[in-house]
């Protein structure tokens, strides 16, 4: 039942997905969260470092889509000076906006990967949907009031989990 939650991978930080690395695992696509994944959930405009690696994404032909639960004004100030794709209100964990942006991206599934900080909507949403998951590190340890509800459930599951190496278990 807990192996929905639990990652493929866990990483420090979304700087960690190296092109050269995704080119080798067969990933053409990256689908990501916003808030605490990119820059922190307080955070308007993407970083320098944020804007480098989605240069680095796309001289390297790895398409890159941000999903986010919030507003359209958030997620469309943060993504249109990237110049990247994004789908706002997105829903997670339900897999609808998942399997959306896969088809705009015109991938298989095994050509995508989804890297966000929660295990309820980005890690569970992905696996949903049959997608390689990445937990990432929240880019700060505060969040807005939804997440912060999020968090304590998470910290339910993962306190019930007999093996929290996250690393995807054998059903």
């Amino acid at each position: 039942m807990f192996s929905k939650f639990l990652p493929d991978e866990q990483i420090d930080q979304i700087f960690d997905l190296k092109p050269e690395k995704l080119k080798e695992l067969g990933i053409k696509g990256i689908i990501t969260d916003l808030d605490n994944t990119l820059v922190a959930w307080d955070v308007k405009d993407a970083t320098p470092d944020v804007i480098t690696w989605f240069k680095s994404m796309e001289e390297n032909d790895i398409k890159v889509t941000i999903i986010s639960n919030n507003n359209q004004e958030r997620v469309t100030v943060f993504s249109e000076p990237l110049g990247t794709p994004f789908v706002f209100s997105a829903k997670k964990p339900l897999s609808r906006a998942f399997k959306t942006v896969a088809k705009q991206m015109d991938l298989k599934k095994e050509e995508i990967l989804v890297v966000g900080d929660q295990l309820l909507t980005d890690v569970l949403g992905g696996n949903i949907a049959g997608f390689y998951t990445v937990l990432v590190v929240p880019v700060v340890q505060t969040d807005g009031k939804i997440t912060r509800i999020n968090r304590l459930i998470e910290r339910r599951i993962l306190k019930r989990m007999p093996n929290k190496d996250n690393r995807k278990r054998e059903e």
